[in-house]
């Protein structure tokens, strides 16, 4: 049986990724000197302006204008008078984390009752996120995602190299994957739309595009004859970032995670210290996910974790292995349950997230690339005993 399924991802100059990766930055600026600190930094962009807005509890101090205005600049929004880094005029209105939700995460429920160690951090919010592992790809991840995001990576590697050098920063790319049962047989559709300068004419573009950004991501393997492909298909993208459209943190959540092929909890993640349970606890979720399909107990798994505030257990483990899994879903859960600390405490140690390690998320995936603690596969041999 053929089906269809299709993937988006933006460009590091998409506005919404570029608020994201200013939250993000702040984020890490903050944590460079306060490993403790509480963030919830939101950022919103428009034409000649950036917000940046949220709670931030912390004894430090950052120069919030110079991180955006430097965050901007190295994604490459260096001339031009709609948005730029030299011109760009910074707004804060940053107050300090609720006491309200301090006393959770402070001081959970279960170190109240006498809990201690790991039970020491509650939850920073309420709410269910979701993990991923497929094994269509090297990465474990959705190959509609994969695709997508090397080919808007790709984008912005041919633009900072001088390859193609009428590009500019903002850019979105799709691909539509068939299907034969749960196997991945061809690329059906492609879909880029790349900023420019007036000067290139649209025939150039679709050819240096189809050469090299197309052709090095998909190569012979997946694009076929019959694969369709749509290159700025308005015929002008001139106008572009958040010049052309404003942006905004966390509303591209979709293109953070799986592309669309499982669920979202809503909860975005730049701007979030790591007590924040939408961001790490959906990094552990994915960690666990990975392993379990790497160990052979499933080639396709869902997790979804769910918190109450203030509390450090999580209120539900849930499993779907899509009829893949080597054992039961509700066996799995407990064997999750069993092999994994799902406390924020304990989440927060396995995967180091006191660390200045977000801005470089905040583009182009925050899963299915190396190099993040989220990704390793060192608990896939200890869940080898289940099979």
């Amino acid at each position: 049986m053929k089906r269809f399924f299709t993937s988006e991802s933006v460009t590091e100059g998409h506005p919404d990724k570029v608020c994201d990766q200013i939250a993000d930055s702040v984020l890490d600026a903050v944590l460079t000197l306060d490993e403790n600190a509480r963030a919830a930094i939101e950022c919103c962009a428009t034409t000649g302006m950036v917000l940046v807005m949220g709670e931030l509890t912390t004894d430090c101090y950052v120069d919030i204008s110079r991180i955006v205005k430097d965050t901007v600049r190295g994604i490459g929004y260096t001339q031009g008078h709609g948005f730029s880094y030299n011109s760009l005029a910074v707004i804060t209105a940053i107050h300090g984390q609720s006491a309200d939700i301090a006393l959770g995460v402070d001081n959970s429920l279960e170190q109240k009752a006498g809990g201690s160690g790991f039970d020491a951090i509650g939850a920073g919010d309420q709410g269910m996120m979701f993990g991923y592992a497929v094994n269509e790809t090297d990465s474990f991840m959705p190959l509609t995602a994969e695709l997508s995001q090397k080919l808007a990576m790709r984008l912005a590697e041919v633009r900072k190299e001088g390859l193609m050098p009428y590009l500019r920063p903002d850019g979105k790319t799709q691909v539509t994957v068939e299907y034969e049962g749960r196997r991945p047989v061809r690329v059906d559709t492609v879909v880029v739309s790349a900023q420019h300068d007036a000067l290139v004419s649209q025939e150039r573009l679709r050819d240096d595009v189809k050469k090299h950004v197309i052709a090095p991501v998909l190569g012979e393997r997946w694009a076929d004859k019959a694969t369709k492909y749509y290159i700025n298909p308005t015929g002008r993208f001139e106008i572009g970032g958040p010049e052309g459209d404003s942006g905004l943190t966390g509303r591209k959540i979709i293109v953070d995670t799986y592309g669309g092929r499982c669920p979202h909890g809503g909860g975005s993640f730049s701007g979030k210290d790591c007590t924040k349970v939408d961001r790490s606890a959906a990094y552990m979720a994915r960690y666990i996910c990975k392993n379990l399909v790497a160990a052979g107990l499933a080639e396709e798994c869902e997790l979804q974790l769910a918190y109450a505030i203030g509390v450090a257990n999580p209120v539900s483990v849930f499993v779907n292995t899509f009829g893949t899994g080597r054992r039961s879903d509700e066996a799995l859960a407990a064997i999750v349950r069993e092999n994994f600390d799902l406390r924020p405490a304990a989440i927060i140690q396995k995967l180091g997230l006191r660390r200045p390690i977000f801005r470089q998320t905040a583009a182009y995936g925050h899963f299915g690339r190396e190099g993040f603690p989220w990704e390793a596969l060192d608990m896939a041999e200890t869940l080898q005993k289940y099979l």
